[in-house]
């Protein structure tokens, strides 16, 4: 079965107001625009999100991207692009974002249609070449006038301080004959979030330009000059063709389809209501893109399973023999699919390298031998990840709307935010597994293949397992170069899950230490060497390697149920919970397990009545603790691993308040987390170290971020009891009155430090702006002047004075 499609382009209106000689729709070798209608009607719009919204369905999507497109979609007008926005929204199921885009020149963009845009939570991309010399070389009107000056008079529009949040970015289109310091000097200048560098199409049919003076591969050296430049400025924006390289060169996925081995989930829909594959298709013949379906007559799946769509989804074996030899074709992917097409070799055919082949060798060489990629840990894919099986989704800014960014950004998160967050970490575990089984040479291919066909017939029992918060942990220990973790955890999800479906598949899975471990399910001891799990419907057998069968775990899983609603479960078993940054407790005895039951209890009571408004977010993500050894006497310890979503570690602390208090100090790091996986709130190349006020040696910008984001509720949880203990004496108000007197202050001065380092994004600044608000009111909350005292002798014990 192929994979689902995630990211649509959806033709608003066929005509555009520009004469773009380089335009792939009028001026290469597809003609199909000359009878298709110049605006997209009601009905046609209406169907179309009841595909998108069935298709989303069936396949559990977390999000999808529309991009409303031309022709120059500005001209269908406002009216149409708001019910269409409305319409597409609305035909979505229950827990998939919409991440709505639309692609324009910018001449007619307007302060209306910008204000539609903010109403309707439409990002904006524009289409500019470089500066005025570089962008009337091609981006003219039909009687030759330029239109650079609208253009950036539509930039201007989007970086004002009310728009900025809907500026998507930049394309740009490379022509050798433009100095490509000038293009991106001109660029950086409009300060964008995203330039895409595109190749200009072209193929073996058409040869792009090569001006013999600027060598034999002119654009890898354009683009290595403007990558070296953009380097040398800190990487003030996002740059999908060098990051996808940086990814690439790593192990992880590719960002954009012209590069990488990612499978493409992309469909376009034309005025008339007919499907095609990629417009860039439309550079190859006439007839290119086209599939013979349309919206009415043809489900997405029906789509989905067209042979020139299946055929960009095929990853290596999709490729020409030549690509699949090649050095750098795991960065490459054999170029753009368009550039691929040659009609002299017995009929035409895309079985051929790029015929940019040599630019992208160089280009990626060079990338590789610039002494910078990405780091690992940094790199998690953060949109148009690949997915490992069907069902799974991309992973899309727009799997958090605008309320759920406002609310996360206040420090809080209802149920539906943290959900939402959830389903996008669910869907980036699968982008990782999907990543780590390539980088290791695919093997367990039978466990991969089962695992796959069961995300198709029982697809609750593999998200069961793969949202288990350490099921990543195998992927991004294999992703960070730890080969030593071998293959076994892959096999084991694969086992856990084809239990849970009880349908008699079987699955061999390694056994190290005498000890085989089913993720969610517990533990067997069976002897070393490979055992077969078999799933079925009144429970599971595994046969050992000496032939001896065992049923059932011998260590299972503890969960607790805390309150109504809430089962959180104790991880005391699964090898891989060691991802933690503090060493992990062993097997839980009974009486300390009937210890950490009572403590949960009395934490969540405790959390409901002092954090109401972290409780909820907290019920809804928070599935596992995971006991941690105990650290020094008098000093509780406690942590959040990045790649364990939905999991705490935690050594039971002696009351069950302070466990409370780092419950949700702790689940706040988790909150985070999910954001920076789904978004960057600051530039990832600042190197700068910062001092948060509660720490004497500085810190990363993300460790400020991070420290910051976490006190809010220490802040709110001290002073909630504050507020509790109002007017009564004893140690333990007074002691409330002294925290929360030192924790507003730390963590006040903490949100404008990070508000000023220069370095945050345009939504960091967002939270920088929500955390500024919560914390603000607490300020103003009198207090005895020993609790200040008190807070003053903390602070100077902290720094050492």
């Amino acid at each position: 079965m192929p994979l689902p499609l995630t990211q649509f382009v959806v033709k608003m209106h066929s005509r555009c107001d520009l004469a773009c000689d380089h335009c792939y729709v009028y001026e290469h070798a597809d003609s199909s625009w000359r009878t298709r209608p110049k605006v997209i009607a009601d009905g046609i719009l209406a169907k179309a999100a009841e595909r998108i919204g069935e298709h989303a369905a069936a396949h559990r999507l977390p999000a999808v991207r529309v991009v409303l497109h031309g022709g120059e979609p500005l001209l269908a007008g406002p009216d149409r692009l708001r019910r269409a926005a409305r319409t597409l929204r609305a035909a979505l199921p229950p827990g998939c974002a919409l991440d709505l885009r639309i692609h324009t020149n910018g001449v007619l963009l307007s302060r209306d249609f910008c204000a539609l845009f903010a109403e309707q939570d439409v990002k904006v991309g524009i289409s500019l070449d470089g500066d005025r010399a570089a962008n009337d070389r091609h981006r003219r009107f039909a009687d030759g006038r330029s239109s650079h000056p609208q253009v950036l008079r539509a930039v201007a529009l989007l970086n004002e301080p009310e728009y900025r949040h809907l500026f998507a970015g930049l394309l740009c289109t490379m022509d050798v004959g433009n100095d490509p310091a000038a293009v991106y000097r001109a660029l950086a200048e409009l300060r964008p979030p995203a330039v895409d560098f595109l190749l200009p199409h072209a193929t073996w049919d058409e040869p792009p330009r090569r001006p013999a003076a600027l060598g034999a591969t002119p654009y890898a050296d354009w683009l290595l000059t403007v990558h070296r430049l953009w380097e040398a400025d800190g990487r003030p924006f996002a740059v999908r063709t060098f990051e996808s390289v940086h990814r690439t060169l790593r192990g992880f996925s590719s960002l954009t389809e012209s590069l990488g081995l990612e499978p493409s989930d992309l469909a376009v829909l034309e005025t008339d209501g007919t499907f095609e594959q990629a417009d860039s298709l439309k550079t190859a013949y006439d007839g290119a893109p086209v599939t013979g379906m349309n919206v009415f007559a043809h489900s997405l799946d029906d789509l989905a399973r067209h042979p020139g769509i299946a055929a960009r989804q095929s990853g290596l074996a999709g490729l020409s023999e030549a690509c699949r030899a090649c050095s750098v074709v795991r960065s490459c992917g054999g170029g753009l699919y368009a550039h691929r097409y040659r009609s002299d070799d017995g009929g035409g055919s895309f079985d051929h390298p790029s015929v940019y082949c040599g630019d992208l060798m160089t280009f990626i060489n060079g990338l590789a031998g610039s002494g910078r990629s990405a780091d690992p840990a940094a790199a998690v894919p953060a949109q148009g990840a690949a997915a490992p099986v069907p069902g799974a989704g991309p992973l899309l800014p727009g799997a958090l709307g605008p309320s759920h960014i406002d609310e996360l950004a206040r420090g809080y998160g209802g149920a539906d935010t943290v959900a939402a967050l959830g389903r996008s970490q669910l869907a980036l575990t699968r982008a990782m597994l999907a990543a780590a089984w390539d980088a290791s040479g695919q093997g367990r291919a039978e466990a991969w293949a089962l695992l796959a066909e069961l995300d198709t017939a029982a697809p609750a029992a593999v998200d069961a397992v793969l949202a288990h918060p350490y099921a990543r942990a195998w992927a991004a220990r294999r992703l960070a170069g730890d080969l030593a973790v071998g293959l076994g955890p892959l096999a084991a999800l694969a086992a856990a899950a084809a239990v849970r479906a009880g349908r008699g598949d079987a699955v061999a899975v390694p056994v190290r230490g005498g000890r085989l471990h089913l993720p969610t399910l517990g533990t067997i001891a069976v002897p070393d060497g490979e055992a077969v799990v078999t799933g079925r419907s009144d429970g599971f057998e595994v046969r050992a390697s000496d032939g001896s069968v065992r049923t059932g775990v011998d260590e299972p899983l503890r969960r607790v149920r805390p309150a109504d609603g809430w089962t959180v479960a104790l991880e005391d078993g699964d090898p891989l919970r060691d991802c933690h940054d503090h060493p992990v407790a062993d097997r839980l005895s009974e009486s300390e397990l009937l210890d950490w039951t009572g403590a949960l209890r009395e934490a969540w009571e405790l959390l409901g009545r002092d954090l109401p408004g972290y409780a909820e977010g907290i019920r809804a993500g928070l599935t596992t603790v995971t006991p941690l050894r105990p650290g020094p006497v008098g000093r509780d310890v406690s942590s959040a691993a990045r790649q364990a979503y939905g999991a705490v570690g935690i050594a039971r602390p002696a009351t069950a308040p302070t466990l409370a208090l780092l419950l949700a100090h702790e689940f706040q790091h988790v909150k985070l987390g999910a954001v920076l996986d789904l978004t960057d709130l600051y530039d990832r190349a600042d190197t700068e170290l910062y001092f948060a006020p509660w720490r004497p040696d500085p810190r990363p910008l993300e460790g400020l971020f991070q420290g910051t984001y976490a006190h809010l509720a220490v802040t709110e949880y001290w002073g909630t009891r504050t507020l509790a203990y109002d007017g009564l004496p004893g140690e333990a108000a007074d002691r409330a009155r002294a925290q929360f007197a030192l924790w507003r202050r730390y963590t006040a001065e903490a949100v404008e430090r990070l508000a000023s380092t220069g370095a945050l994004t345009g939504t960091g600044l967002r939270f920088a702006d929500g955390m500024r608000a919560t914390v603000t009111p607490w300020l103003a909350l009198p207090l005895p002047a020993a609790a200040e005292q008190a807070a003053d002798r903390a602070r100077r014990d902290r720094a050492g004075v």
